[in-house]
C-alpha cells in the first residue's frame, strides 16, 4: 500500500456508542484471571459443568469471592445455571462457547 504525499490515511468506520459499551462490558467480563480460571475449569471438565463449590475448591477460593466472578460472567451470558434440586450447574454458553475457546488459546 503506497500513500502519497499530503494524503490523509484511510480510517475504517468507528464503532457507534452502544456497540462500544457492549464490547468494553465483554471485554470486562474476560480481562480478569479468576474468570478465565473458572471458564477453563468447566470447559475441562469430564461433563463441561461445575458447581461454585467445585470451582472454590478448585482455584482455593472461597465460595463469595468464586460466586462475585460466576455473577459477572453470568450477566454477561458466558456462563448459563441449570439447577438439579439443591445444585447450580454452571456451564459455558452456548452461544459463547467459540469466543471462549478464542480466549483460551
Amino acid at each position: 500500500m503506497s500513500s502519497q504525499p499530503g494524503a490523509k490515511p484511510r480510517v475504517g468506520a468507528a464503532l457507534d456508542r452502544g456497540a462500544a459499551e457492549e464490547l468494553a462490558r465483554t471485554l470486562r467480563a474476560v480481562a480478569d484471571p479468576t474468570r478465565l480460571q473458572i471458564l477453563s475449569i468447566i470447559l475441562g471438565s469430564a461433563d463441561e459443568r461445575a458447581t461454585v463449590g467445585q470451582l472454590a475448591d478448585v482455584l482455593g477460593l472461597r465460595q463469595p469471592t468464586v460466586t462475585h466472578h460466576v455473577r459477572i460472567l453470568l450477566d454477561d451470558e458466558f456462563l448459563t445455571r441449570q439447577q438439579d434440586g439443591k445444585l447450580g450447574w454452571l456451564s459455558v454458553s452456548p452461544s459463547r462457547r467459540s469466543a471462549v475457546e478464542d480466549f483460551l488459546r
